[in-house]
């Protein structure tokens, strides 16, 4: 029974881990592999509340450290990346103060994640769904965001993408959505019944076929085709 009670924690470390590692590989401008081990710690994130269940042994200690990995997979890692994107992107003029502070902004994604953790421990709403982005889906967005480079995009396109101005217009709405009273619906299938789960049938189907034909730029079409459909599914359900 007390190994049992380690188990989750141990799960949630592995997670912390992980962000570590991603941080140095974002350090080194090793973007494919950073991204690799903040899924691999949003792996570990998943089943470390999953082992907690199984094995009966939740505790508040649990969720502090769910919590902290959280704070570096998905807060840190992000947030150093959006840094890395506006430093390389940034337009020097005059190499003033501003220029050397602006990609700073960046960490706002992770100001805004550890608001939202903070937040989400004493949120009763979200046990069966989410209420504003989660920080694990805001981190795959902007761990994804230096790889769509590596696909066959036009030098047109990604000069739009990675304007400065769009970078800081992305970092402000990522910190947004992760706070925002924005009700997300669950991707949890509980039965076999098309009906009920048609919301979500429809997302994982369109979600796959933009993985499928946009690779690396899929993943941050997933994400925001995930908070478009849960707003247009909250209009539906308030009529």
């Amino acid at each position: 029974m007390q190994i049992k009670k380690h188990i989750p924690n141990i799960i949630t470390l592995l997670n912390l881990f992980c962000g570590c590692i991603a941080i140095v590989f974002v350090a080194e401008n090793e973007f494919e592999y950073a991204f690799f081990f903040v899924c691999l710690g949003i792996f570990f994130d998943f089943f470390d509340g999953f082992f907690a269940r199984l094995f009966k042994v939740s505790s508040p200690l649990g969720l502090q450290l769910d919590s902290l990995a959280d704070m570096v997979t998905s807060g840190v890692a992000p947030g150093f990346v959006m840094y890395k994107l506006m430093y390389a992107n940034r337009i020097i003029e005059h190499w003033t103060w501003c220029d050397i502070a602006f990609p700073f902004l960046g960490f706002i994604i992770t100001l805004g994640a550890c608001y939202r953790l903070a937040n989400f421990n004493i949120d009763t709403r979200q046990t069966n769904s989410f209420i504003g982005l989660p920080t694990p889906a805001n981190a795959l967005f902007v761990m994804s965001l230096p790889l769509i480079n590596l696909g066959f995009f036009d030098d047109n396109f990604l000069g739009v993408i990675f304007n400065q101005w769009v970078l800081l217009a992305i970092t402000l709405l990522s910190a947004y959505i992760m706070n925002a009273e924005i009700p997300l619906f669950s991707l949890k299938i509980k039965d076999f019944s098309f009906q009920k789960n048609a919301l979500q049938i429809v997302f994982l189907t369109l979600s796959v076929l933009l993985l499928v034909f946009f690779q690396y730029l899929g993943i941050p079409l997933v994400i925001l085709f995930y908070v478009l459909l849960s707003i247009m599914n909250n209009q539906y359900l308030k009529k």
